[in-house]
């Protein structure tokens, strides 16, 4: 049991979020699922910035962690969840993008209507209700929020992205954080043009 290709794969996009500056070298984690069930999960207490592939952890399809030398991130849990919750997602990635974690903080809720591109690759950005990190309720709050929702906002926490691959969900965290920072520069300018709802409904037939 190795999966180098696989857990070299979830390493390389959690540097990835690090260089882009949507996380810290402490916070966030990737993880993949691959199609027999095993699922590939970066490790706790590691330098994210420079990550490689034997500190990604491996849970077998029972959740069964292979990899008993690494301890596994405090939301495990919460990845796991997603994947029972959605047959169709492969990939998990959750970060603390500045943007996205200040709207986490307001009553605030950030919108995807704003251009065609983020209301295609976001869809409806969601709102998850606050549950105290690493708990059991934070990982079923997350996966019953996120069985109708490829991206959502962690109340007082950060974001979290899904995807069928880690590129999808990885390129979801950016235009999420992107949209962010343009709705939150709306504000500051007290002027915001958002797509009405028949162009919104044509958008989303495209999917």
């Amino acid at each position: 049991m190795i999966y180098k290709e696989e857990r070299k794969a979830v390493a390389r996009t959690m540097r990835r979020l690090y260089n882009q500056k949507l996380t810290t070298s402490s916070g966030g984690n990737v993880s993949m699922r691959n199609a027999d069930g095993f699922v590939f999960i970066t490790a706790s207490q590691t330098d994210k910035s420079c990550i490689r592939w034997k500190e990604i952890i491996v849970f077998d399809a029972n959740g069964k962690n292979l990899t008993p030398n690494l301890k596994p991130s405090m939301e495990s849990e919460m990845h796991l969840e997603i994947y029972k919750a959605r047959n169709d997602v492969f990939a998990v990635v959750h970060s603390h993008p500045v943007y996205a974690s200040t709207f986490a903080v307001t009553d605030i809720k950030p919108e995807s209507s704003l251009t065609g591109e983020a209301r295609y690759v976001l869809g409806e950005i969601e709102l998850i209700g606050y549950e105290l990190m690493g708990t059991k309720d934070l990982a079923e709050t997350c996966a019953k929020t996120l069985q109708n929702s490829d991206a959502a906002i962690m109340k007082n926490h950060g974001a979290i992205c899904v995807g069928k691959s880690l590129f999808e969900a990885y390129d979801r965290m950016e235009v999420l954080e992107f949209t962010c920072n343009v709705y939150f520069n709306t504000l500051l300018l007290k002027n915001c043009n958002k797509l009405d709802k028949e162009m919104l409904q044509k958008i989303d037939k495209m999917k």
